[in-house]
């Protein structure tokens, strides 16, 4: 009976032998998870990290294999004592793969336990070789007074050749045409020394960025930052002049000229601002990661002028054409600029009975002399053909614009023109600049404004509005213009109210302590 009930008894067996370990599945899946959270790790980095990352540590995978016996969970103890994670290297896969040998030699019976765990270790060094990328040095560069982007390569010591082809990759790139001194350009170079990447940040929200990705073939795109906006309000009563009350309510250079452009067709910014005369403003400003970086548009404004009142609204219609409206819709914007430049002051105004000084004789001045320093720029008045642009020794250069309802400006004195005849401009576009050519005394410009023939005063004469709003979008621009004006309002009346507020708060300290 004993002898049939252990026969077949093997003696090379122990008696009770252990179940086999299924191994292969665990360190499959354990060591393919790993290694995606690596590599999806290190892709997440932005570029300008990668190599500072790589400088600090390399990419850590945690090996951790589980088992069913006490032998096994014992190598597994030591393993993740020694080294609680290991760098993907060569020279750290070794000394694990000597680590986990005592399981192997555990489960010698069972060779294809071993085989499975060397084809997942190939695996994981063949998966990170193909997805980590390599390691770069990164070098800043500040471009210097009359340095160029082909000295600037010459002496990094890229090659010549990596820039032509990088100029004719994308339009994008022409981009790198208008780097000035103190622009920052990022480099970096490959094991071999050559060109890999470059990254120029030309402005706080943009980023070209030029990768190689083999000989002539190169990768051109545009990394940009979001860019938050936050509504702002100012006001101010003008005491001196219209610029020092726009930086005394704490408005940036842009922000006032831009307010003054808004204004432009109705209010003379160098001759009509009076003392008391009072703005009020709701302009945006840009953030980039938390940080001010300048401002954005006026949504709405309103100016106090010598007793009247302006408003204004930027409003975008269905095709994208942007312009400032009053309230109402009327465009704010006319077909006429009130005065075609810059100037310092009017030397000459319009006067049918003016003693000319160097004909020595009374003789009509049917236009305003606009004074300003040579070469300051002089634009169309408003839309049209040029009909004339010669030289004569009267008027010196000249230029004469037909617009449309028999309308004709004229432009005396130029120093250079830079129209020529029957050549179409659009409002606001240079002409030709300021000079003292022909009958002159001084650097200025003689403006004519011609009605059906007539000669009018350029200052006074009424000029014709652009087009309102459509009928059609009129309900889309009251929804979008009333929420503005409301709040420019608001944000007024609390301004003031806050203003009387600490005045009288000071008077009753003033009184306090009289007493």
């Amino acid at each position: 009976m004993i002898n049939r009930d252990y026969k077949g008894f093997n003696r090379s067996k122990p008696l009770f032998s252990r179940k086999k370990s299924r191994r292969k599945g665990a360190i499959v899946t354990i060591s393919a998870l790993s290694v995606v959270f690596a590599a999806v790790s290190y892709l997440a980095m932005t570029p300008g990290e990668e190599s500072s990352t790589q400088e600090k540590q390399q990419e850590i995978l945690t090996l951790q294999l589980s088992t069913d016996d006490n032998n096994s969970t014992a190598n597994s103890a030591n393993l993740d004592t020694e080294s609680n994670s290991l760098p993907l290297t060569d020279g750290v896969l070794e000394p694990a793969k000597q680590k986990l040998s005592t399981n192997e030699q555990a489960h010698s019976k069972n060779p294809q336990n071993s085989q499975d765990l060397e084809q997942a270790t190939t695996a994981i060094k063949e998966f990170v070789k193909k997805t980590t990328k390599p390691k770069y040095d990164w070098q800043t560069v500040k471009v210097a007074k009359g340095e160029s982007l082909s000295r600037i390569f010459n002496k990094l010591g890229f090659s010549s050749k990596d820039l032509h082809y990088i100029m004719q990759s994308d339009d994008q790139v022409d981009i790198l045409k208008k780097i000035r001194p103190g622009h920052t350009l990022e480099f970096a170079a490959n094991e071999n020394k050559g060109f890999q990447e470059l990254r120029y940040p030309f402005n706080s929200s943009d980023t070209l960025v030029i990768t190689k990705l083999a000989d002539k073939e190169f990768d051109v795109s545009l990394d940009k930052k979001p860019i938050e906006f936050k509504q702002r309000f100012a006001t101010a009563t003008i005491t001196s002049s219209f610029y020092n009350a726009g930086k005394q309510a704490g408005l940036p250079d842009g922000v006032i000229m831009e307010l003054a452009g808004v204004f432009e067709y109705d209010i003379d910014f160098a001759l009509e601002i009076r003392k008391n005369d009072s703005f009020s403003v709701l302009y945006e400003e840009k953030y980039i990661d938390g940080k001010k970086a300048g401002y954005g548009n006026i949504l709405s404004a309103e100016f106090y002028n010598m007793g009247e009142h302006y408003a204004a609204v930027r409003y975008t219609d269905t095709n994208g054409r942007t312009a400032y409206y009053t309230p109402e819709g009327k465009a704010l914007r006319k077909s006429f600029l009130r005065a075609p430049l810059k100037f310092n002051y009017v030397s000459s105004n319009f006067n049918p009975k003016r003693f000319h000084p160097i004909q020595k004789r009374v003789k009509a001045h049917r236009g305003t002399d606009y004074r300003a320093p040579i070469g300051t720029p002089v634009r169309a008045a408003g839309d049209g053909r040029v009909v004339k642009s010669a030289y004569n020794r009267f008027n010196g250069n000249y230029v004469f614009i037909q617009h449309g309802g028999n309308i004709t400006t004229k432009y005396l004195h130029f120093s250079k023109r830079a129209v020529k005849a029957g050549q179409r401009v659009k409002q606001g576009q240079i002409i030709g600049y300021v000079g003292s050519t022909g009958m002159s005394q001084a650097p200025h410009l003689h403006y004519e404004f011609v009605v059906n023939g007539v000669h009018r005063n350029p200052r006074t004469v009424k000029l014709p509005h652009a087009a309102p709003v459509p009928k059609a979008e009129m309900a889309r621009f009251q929804e979008h213009s009333k929420p503005l004006v409301a709040r420019l309002e608001t944000e007024r009346t609390t301004y003031f109210a806050r203003l009387n507020d600490e005045k009288s708060a000071g008077s009753a300290s003033n009184s306090k302590l009289q007493k």
